[in-house]
Formats: C-alpha cells, structure tokens, sequence
C-alpha cells in the first residue's frame, strides 16, 4: 500500500504522530511528529524523517548524531492517525543518549 492508499489522516497542524519501534524486539524507542513531507522523505530515502515543532523544520533523525534509524516498514493505525514506524536503530535514539526516550518510571505508591 503507497502513502496515497494509506489515507493517512494528519491533524489540523498537518502532523500525525509516530511512534517509533526496534523491529526485531518490539522496543519503544520515541515518539514523533511527522507532516507529509516526512513521512515521503521518510519513505523515499530509507531512514526515519520528522517534524520538529519547537524548530518549525524537518530533521532526518540520527544525521548529526550518526544514530540513523533504518526502517523495515510503516504501519498504520485503523482511524489513519498514528504510524508505526519499524527500525534498525543500532544507537541511541534519546537526545538524552539513552537507547530510549522511555526510561523514566513513575510511581504508583
């Protein structure tokens, strides 16, 4: 199915949220933003492009770091709202240096 078929719903913003993936062990490893633009680049090139909203642009994830994000595939939730993007991400995928953005725990006492 291409990005057309799909019928990817972005929101008024024009962005859909992307919860990004470790392919073989099914890790969270962040959640983005992206705007169409993105997910063609995204889909054009191989590797995992968004949309920052706090920078206003486009960033291929991993292009100053050096922790590029290969993807297998790009799934779509049944409402279109929410893409589920499949990686490779052999590095850390948190700004903060952490294999992910998911670390911190809150307590439930």
């Amino acid at each position: 199915m291409g990005l057309d078929a799909a019928n990817v719903r972005f929101d008024e913003r024009g962005l859909v949220p992307a919860v990004v993936q470790q392919a073989l062990t099914g890790e969270v490893l962040m959640v983005a933003w992206m705007s169409e633009e993105s997910l063609a680049l995204t889909l054009r090139t191989g590797t995992t492009w968004f949309w920052s909203r706090s920078r206003q642009e486009l960033w291929n994830k991993g292009a100053t770091s050096g922790n590029t994000q290969r993807v297998r595939r790009i799934l779509v939730d049944c409402d279109a709202d929410t893409l589920l993007v499949e990686v490779d991400s052999p590095g850390p995928a948190c700004h903060t240096g952490r294999r992910s953005c998911f670390y911190r725990i809150i307590d439930q006492g």
